[in-house]
């Protein structure tokens, strides 16, 4: 199983979003999760580093400025989703990267009190 370590980057990012509102409440995540072709439409018009801000979870395995270096995508490129930080909590929990997983509760509980 790869390593993963905490991308202090999108923490950073994901909190800037909340803060300014910008995070979608209510969304179907396995529709709205970006996909390869619109990963790589990103990716033509931003850089790695924007990239990597939307990726909670670092591959310590893989090569940088490759997918395979980012994990745990959280947003849509545009804004954060509630249900993306329930996924990364979720699958972080299930693969045991305990790290990740505490990180997407805070940003969880802090969309939800941004929210409410």
């Amino acid at each position: 199983m790869a390593s993963y370590s905490v991308n202090e980057r999108a923490i950073a990012q994901a909190r800037r979003l909340i803060d300014a509102r910008q995070y979608v409440l209510d969304s179907d995540w396995g529709e709205v999760q970006p996909k390869a072709a619109e990963e790589n439409a990103f990716l033509e018009g931003h850089s790695w580093d924007d990239y990597a801000e939307w990726h909670l979870g670092l591959n310590e395995e893989a090569n940088d400025e490759t997918k395979s270096r980012y994990a745990f995508i959280y947003g849509d490129f545009r804004r954060v989703h509630r249900t993306g930080l329930i996924a990364c909590q979720y699958r972080a929990a299930e693969w045991r990267h305990k790290e990740i997983e505490l990180a997407a509760h805070e940003l969880l509980q802090r969309l939800d009190k941004t929210s409410t």
